[in-house]
């Protein structure tokens, strides 16, 4: 039982550090909204600004991992 609260302790923190505005329910709306928008090829100009350059440039698949990333880079930090 300690090593499961060790194990979710240590994922909350590291999210929390990463993304310090993952317990804010605004930044939760921004996030729906974002993938709401983005279903309807409408895209967040702060979802674009979020973007790495280099990201765009690669050209490789983008896959589903790394959209969530940015999405979640555009409204939690």
């Amino acid at each position: 039982m300690r090593f499961f609260l060790f194990i979710f302790s240590g994922i909350f923190v590291g999210l929390y550090l990463s993304w310090p505005g993952l317990v804010i329910p605004k930044n939760w709306k921004c996030f729906s909204d974002i993938l709401a928008k983005s279903a309807e090829d409408k895209i967040s100009l702060k979802a674009i600004m979020e973007v790495s350059p280099s990201y765009l440039l690669k050209g490789q698949n983008k896959n589903k991992a790394s959209k969530i990333r940015i999405v979640a880079d555009a409204c939690f930090r």
